[in-house]
């Protein structure tokens, strides 16, 4: 297949794929004039790293995954990823019910709610931020 024709059934821009093949993720069998040519099992890879990508993984890790023979997935890394998503859902959770707590608030402003303020209080002490868990908080309503 040309790399057009890969781009068009993975719908991963042919851009993208030859960066991929520059990190060793995918490898084309050849040339025909100036495209790059892959073989069928190319979209089945294309799928697993595209899998890989929206479960978390690094394209580093996806490549250490990744073996001229197949997938080499370590189960350790499964749950360790699943793990980490579950930290996230856990933070998304809480700051979803915070903002739905904050839009429906009855306290006169954000500032006299007792659910604000403690969330901004987690926030000032660094337990609330883009990369940290919420430690402490609940989805209590104020």
């Amino acid at each position: 297949m040309e790399i057009s024709d890969v781009a068009k059934q993975s719908g991963i821009p042919a851009s993208t794929l030859r960066y991929y093949e520059e990190r060793g993720l995918i490898r084309s069998t050849g040339r025909r004039g100036l495209r790059r040519l892959f073989d069928a099992d190319v979209l089945e890879r294309l799928g697993l790293i595209s899998l890989g990508r929206a479960a978390g993984f690094t394209l580093d890790e996806i490549a250490a995954m990744m073996s001229p023979e197949g997938p080499r997935i370590e189960r350790a890394a499964l749950i360790a990823k699943a793990d980490e998503l579950d930290k996230k859902i856990r933070q998304m959770t809480i700051m979803r019910d915070g903002l739905h707590h904050a839009a429906k608030c009855r306290a006169p402003s954000h500032m006299e709610c007792p659910t604000f303020r403690r969330i901004l209080r987690a926030a000032m002490t660094g337990r609330i931020s883009p990369k940290a868990s919420p430690v402490g908080l609940t989805g209590r309503k104020g």
